[in-house]
């Protein structure tokens, strides 16, 4: 088990509660509402989590002893709604049990 595995899981929830706030509520008052300023505010914040959780899944994903194809499932969950939460509970979680 790598030692960045519960910093991680941590930047994998913010990074998932980032794109989620993003995406379905600051997003629409941006568009619909007029007022982009939640997305001005979410936006930074978001895309430093996103390349901070590219950039440890990479680097602990030969210590976790994973495929290039699990590695590649943990990179394109990042762009899923919900997926980086699939990814704690699927791969991370039995991890660090």
């Amino acid at each position: 088990m790598s030692k960045m595995l519960p910093t991680f899981r941590i930047v994998a929830l913010l990074e998932g509660l980032s794109y989620i706030l993003l995406l379905f509520i600051a997003t629409p008052i941006k568009y619909f509402g007029g007022d982009p300023q939640y997305v001005r505010m979410l936006g930074m914040p978001h895309g430093i989590l996103f390349m901070v959780y590219v950039v440890i899944a990479i680097l602990i994903s030969k210590d976790m002893k994973w495929s290039t194809r699990t590695l590649w499932v943990v990179l394109i969950a990042s762009v899923i709604p919900f997926g980086t939460f699939y990814i704690d509970k699927k791969y991370l979680k039995k991890s660090h049990a």
